[in-house]
């Protein structure tokens, strides 16, 4: 082992006793400690097992490198004592002791052999970044090592990490390095970029100005950026600006390998210019850097509506993040951070990225879980799967086959598992064979047009011939993106040795079953999809007038997303593939734009209608049910009879009595429960405006209840003379309007339902003289002043001065013979 002396040195012991006393522990050590390299060789050395150390790291470059340095520090080639395991590539021996692997690896050696034989060690690398497969992997050796393994080790390094939560979960001991830093001076924006500023020739400028500014101090430049895209374009940028010494160096994850070692080894003269994305970050060590500029950007996988799977996004960096880039500058001497924001945007950023559960595409899991035979909850996860999410994933599993009907996984579904694909495209891939793989490698990568049409034609075009494509075609044309998509294509057609008769478009239609779409009626190219959402695409694509289409990738809106990516298909073709999942439905709705009920047998893939005729015999209770919907939009609008009735039963209600609520909400939640045996008949809104609520309202109550209703809260007053007058049940309740003189010789107010009567007294002329709620108030009061002017106005009509004690009546005085 190599003799310099590293900050991680002075925690080994403690590690490795606590590794020995309890198998597990938390190191948490900053970038530069040495760990990734020294931890496991320490573990090695102390003999804590007889098994091979695995470690896992999140990128392949980052695995290779590691296990590197630690060959080299041992004089050995890699591939003896230390060794690595990545996708498509292996160096390992029987003499490996410590295998650096990829995340998904561990995964499936543990899916493979649950209580991983010959591995005496787990060290899960860089766990801050909280990656998918880095939480399933510690959840399922939590799991393996509680029931199977009690002898595994297990240990979680990180750089930045909220420790004490993972400490929980794991019973482990935290053991801390300080590591060793020098000074770095951070220099921020004088001012916010505004808002039109483009982010790339900003950061080129400070760039060029950082080199500048630095060239006394010397020492190479290390570049953050989100992506690849904004690599080249500041590549380009910068060749004309920076001085011939300065040496650009891209450095990102979908690079070849040779490219990434170019990138991370030192310069023999001049002075390094690195363009990285974050996987510099931490787990590599890239020499002599002194100088970090920071574009303030990471990429995160978040789940994309608009392409059904997992995608990066763009999203500022977390202070976490920022200060872990920060930290490069000082690994091997003071350095100096450029950050492309001000000072004062530093409080808006987040502390810790969140973790990769949170937000991600969860089918990959869901599957994972289903073929360890465990729902989300069975398992440790320092985070828990997202309920929602996990349902949804769960869905489509079923709807590929991959579970059956009690949520347990298929023989198809473990076909599936065995690829390193979403399940979507490995679905696809089992069911279309190897012809599918070019479909496959495209759909897992971004677009490699830009300014095309939608037509996934011409991207499969461009990948058989990407010369002749770019000659015949003036569509910008990414050949590093056509160059790993064919690549890809390559190693997965290997892995499927069976071609179908498949076309692009029924492959497509296998990975995405519920975006099959039917173009609606009308101008506008917009679709129905068969998982029920909608999309659209502009009326001047080619494919704008395709009656069916497959939609690949849209733009996500939950409303109705816009196509970024389809294929025709045909009725036929649809038929053909989805013959077990296509059937007959009766459907009796209630139609928005037809204002009616609507009966209709219908032919359907999920949400679209391949064939579709009238429901002639549909039955009653059918249409009565589709008609309450109708009514739930159209209201009920109780007037007249009806309103006087319902609002009678909650005057009586309110005394106390045992009655249905009348009001108009409470109605309307119980509609199947009264109004639907009444609607026979009923089917339209015309229908439904001339219908007579009432019966449907008296047939809520029983005879004692309605005898209650006419007792308490009668529909007529009958006044002094015997008659009737309707009583009428308004908003500010009971009122009668009758003649003065009808009311002599009452002394005691008239009530209904324990309400005084509002009572409007009106002259000969029917005109209101008074309103009044306590008629011997009104006797003994102002019905004097009242007399007066009525004695004037209509002198023929008695007045008399007692009228308690006067008869009622309607008749004018006698006149005199």
């Amino acid at each position: 082992m190599s003799k310099t002396t590293l900050p991680i040195d002075a925690a080994l012991p403690d590690l490795i006793d606590a590794l020995r006393a309890q198998g597990r522990a938390v190191l948490q050590a900053p970038p530069g400690a040495g760990k990734t390299t020294r931890v496991p060789l320490a573990m090695l050395d102390a003999h804590l097992t007889k098994g091979r150390i695995v470690m896992l790291e999140p990128r392949r470059l980052a695995a290779r490198a590691a296990a590197e340095r630690m060959a080299d520090s041992l004089g050995e080639p890699v591939g003896q004592t230390v060794g690595y395991r990545i996708r498509g590539e292996s160096k390992t021996s029987k003499a490996t002791r410590i295998e650096v692997v990829t995340e998904g690896i561990l995964t499936r050696m543990l899916q493979s052999d649950p209580d991983l034989p010959g591995v005496g060690a787990v060290i899960f690398d860089e766990f801050h970044e909280r990656s998918l497969n880095a939480d399933l992997g510690l959840a399922l050796c939590l799991e393996v090592a509680g029931a199977l393994r009690d002898d595994l080790i297990l240990l979680a390094m990180s750089a930045t990490l909220d420790a004490g939560p993972v400490g929980a979960l794991m019973d482990a001991p935290l053991v801390t390095s300080e590591g060793r830093s020098y000074p770095v001076e951070t220099r921020w924006l004088d001012r916010p970029l505004g808002p039109q500023a483009r982010r790339v020739d900003a950061l080129a400028d400070l760039v060029v100005q950082a080199e500048k500014e630095t060239r006394p101090t010397g020492g190479g430049i290390l570049v953050f950026l989100p992506g690849e895209g904004e690599i080249r374009r500041v590549e380009t940028m910068l060749s004309a600006r920076l001085p011939q010494e300065c040496q650009i160096r891209p450095l990102f994850g979908a690079m070849k390998f040779d490219a990434q070692r170019a990138a991370i080894a030192p310069l023999a003269k001049g002075r390094k210019v690195v363009l990285a994305t974050s996987i510099a970050e931490t787990s590599l060590t890239i020499e002599d850097i002194r100088v970090v500029v920071d574009a303030g950007q990471s990429r995160r996988a978040r789940f994309d509506p608009g392409s059904g799977m997992s995608r990066l996004v763009t999203e500022r960096v977390t202070r976490a993040e920022a200060e872990q880039r920060r930290g490069r500058a000082g690994r091997v001497a003071e350095g100096t951070c450029y950050r492309l924001w001000t000072r004062g945007e530093e409080g808006a950023l987040a502390a810790f990225p969140p973790a990769e559960i949170e937000a991600a595409d969860l089918t990959g899991l869901a599957l994972e879980l289903a073929l360890w035979g465990a729902q989300p909850g069975d398992l440790p996860f320092l985070t828990a799967p997202p309920e929602g999410a996990m349902a949804e994933a769960q869905t489509l599993l079923h709807m590929l086959g991959a579970l059956d009907d009690a949520g347990r996984i298929t023989e198809h579904g473990r076909a599936l598992s065995a690829l390193p694909l979403h399940p979507r495209l490995a679905h696809m891939l089992v069911v279309a064979g190897s012809d599918a793989a070019p479909l496959a490698a495209l759909m897992a990568e971004r677009d490699p047009l830009r300014g095309a049409p939608v037509d996934l034609a011409l991207r499969l075009k461009a990948l058989r011939d990407p010369g002749g494509f770019a000659r015949q075609h003036r569509y910008e044309l990414n050949r590093g993106v056509v160059e790993r998509i064919r690549t890809e294509s390559k190693r997965l057609a290997r892995q499927q040795g069976a071609t179908t008769s498949h076309s692009p478009a029924t492959m497509a239609a296998l990975a995405y079953p519920d975006r099959i779409g039917q173009r609606r009626k009308g101008d506008a190219a917009r679709y129905v999809l068969s998982g029920g959402k909608g999309a659209v695409m502009t009326d001047s694509d080619p494919l704008a007038n395709a009656p069916y289409l497959v939609a690949i990738d849209t733009d996500g809106n939950p409303r109705e997303a816009r196509i970024r990516l389809a294929t025709q298909i045909t009725e036929s073709e649809i038929r053909d593939l989805f013959a077990d999942q296509i059937g007959w439905h009766d459907v009796c709705e209630w139609s928005r734009r037809d204002n009616r009920v609507v009966a209709r047998q219908q032919e359907r893939l999920g949400a679209i209608t391949l064939s579709d005729r009238i429901w002639k015999d549909a039955p009653d209770e059918a249409i009565a049910r589709a008609m309450l919907d109708g009514i739930r939009i159209l209201g009920l609008r109780l007037k007249g009879a009806a309103w006087r009735f319902a609002a009678r039963v909650e005057l009586v209600r309110a005394e106390g009595a045992d009655l249905p609520a009348m009001t108009e909400a409470a109605l309307m939640e119980s509609l199947e429960d009264w109004l639907l045996p009444m609607l026979s008949g009923v089917r339209s809104a015309q229908d439904w405006k001339g219908f007579d609520v009432l019966p449907a309202l008296r047939a809520m109550l029983n005879w004692d209840q309605q005898q209650l209703v006419d007792r308490e809260a009668p529909a007529r007053f009958t006044t002094p003379l015997g008659r009737e007058v309707p009583i009428d049940y308004g908003e500010d309740g009971p009122e009668i309007s009758l003649r003065l003189q009808e009311v002599f010789g009452v002394t005691r107010h008239p009530t209904s339902g324990g309400v005084p009567l509002k009572i409007t007294l009106l002259s000969p002329a029917q005109r209101p003289i008074q309103i009044t709620r306590d008629l011997p108030g009104f006797w003994a009061g102002s019905y004097a002043d009242v007399r007066k002017d009525m004695r004037a106005s209509y002198p023929k009509h008695p007045w008399p001065e007692d009228p308690t004690q006067a008869d009622p009546t309607l008749r004018a005085k006698p006149r005199n013979r």
